[in-house]
């Protein structure tokens, strides 16, 4: 963490200093970034069913380490949705969250098909790896932007355990008793899954956490106005030097070397990229790395 903290795995919500909340410092970008998030981590349990039936003939180490990634991921979700409850007093987790749900189930989710949409188990951990390195490093450039001192904690305790998420799916991963996929595959993996940030997850989320239902009608759903919102939120947050980490992290996923020059390059682009999207222009905030 910036400021020195480092904090472990196991935390629950009691050990948030929730006292320490300072409604003066709650900034409306991050409000809104904190809202989708919560929704979007608090949905968990969909991906641990999925997880689980994809894995279902795997050790038993394995099924209860996605389980515990479900618990620590819907606690998340909880932390921030509690801090934005304080935030916003308009503001309802569950009546957020019961619309989200109602309106986002991927297909994948449903059934029975053991089938990873991933071609194969280590093509699931890929793109698993690829979503803990986006979550690593956005809620770490949300601790280090924070001002409000609550929401600079549980960033800080969510990026830790995103970051452990990592390591775990990245031995997932190279534990696989199946054959190994190329390089070239694990990337396509990888950039289908950064292709799909601007999906109906990130957007939909976005929607019902910051679109009351009351106004619905007269603001209806756009898949894309309310992903270029969640992007242009998202950038308000994001620094470079989060974006190259993040690439690093992916980098590393796909058997890249993280230091090479295809990933100094990879970072740069992706780094543009978001910032096309979100419509910005000019000179970047630039960041040391």
């Amino acid at each position: 963490m910036a400021d020195g903290t480092v904090f472990k795995a196991g935390w629950t919500l009691d050990d948030v200093a929730w006292d320490r909340f300072d409604a003066s410092k709650v900034e409306p970008d991050l409000l809104a970034a904190v809202k989708a998030a919560a929704l979007v981590e608090y949905n968990a349990q969909d991906y641990v069913t999925y997880l689980k039936r994809v894995f279902k003939r795997s050790d038993e180490k394995t099924i209860a380490s996605i389980e515990q990634w479900g618990r620590e991921e819907n606690q998340h979700g909880r932390a921030l949705g509690r801090w934005a409850e304080l935030a916003d007093p308009n503001f309802n987790l569950e009546e957020a969250f019961a619309r989200f749900r109602a309106g986002y189930q991927p297909a994948h989710f449903a059934g029975e098909d053991e089938n990873s949409v991933r071609g194969s188990r280590r093509g699931e951990m890929v793109s698993r790896c690829v979503v803990e390195s986006g979550t690593s490093s956005y809620y770490s450039s949300m601790r280090d932007v924070a001002k409000e001192p609550v929401l600079k904690e549980i960033a800080g305790r969510i990026a830790a355990d995103e970051f452990r998420h990592y390591k775990l799916f990245y031995e997932i991963l190279h534990a696989q008793p199946e054959a190994d996929i190329s390089r070239w595959r694990k990337l396509l993996i990888a950039i289908t899954r950064i292709n799909e940030s601007d999906d109906d997850e990130i957007a939909y989320s976005y929607y019902c956490a910051n679109v009351p239902a009351s106004a619905a009608t007269t603001m209806p759903y756009s898949r894309a106005e309310y992903a270029r919102k969640a992007t242009v939120t998202a950038m308000s947050v994001y620094r470079e030097h989060h974006i190259k980490k993040l690439v690093q992290m992916v980098a590393k996923a796909v058997g890249a070397n993280p230091a090479g020059r295809l990933t100094k390059i990879a970072s740069v682009f992706l780094w543009q990229l978001l910032r096309m999207r979100a419509g910005l222009s000019g000179a970047p905030d630039r960041a040391p790395a």
